[in-house]
């Protein structure tokens, strides 16, 4: 990866909301990829490592077009 000169890297990377987006980002495309071919993910839950099947994925935009109960 090439970074332009530029670039503030010290403001870049104490930017901890932009930074927090980028991760959740990168954790969502993960669990899509995951759920698209039909492969499990592990999890922490409760100090344990818990395997989430494809079919019980849930990804944020599904979330947020299910209504609310």
């Amino acid at each position: 990866m090439n970074i332009p000169s530029n670039v503030d890297i010290k403001a870049v990377v104490t930017d901890h909301a932009t930074i927090l987006d980028a991760l959740n980002r990168g954790a969502q495309e993960a669990l899509r990829c995951h759920k698209l071919l039909g492969q499990p993910v592990a999890v922490w839950r409760d100090g344990k490592a818990v395997v989430i099947p494809a079919e019980e994925i849930r990804l944020d935009d599904e979330a947020a077009a299910s209504p609310k109960q």
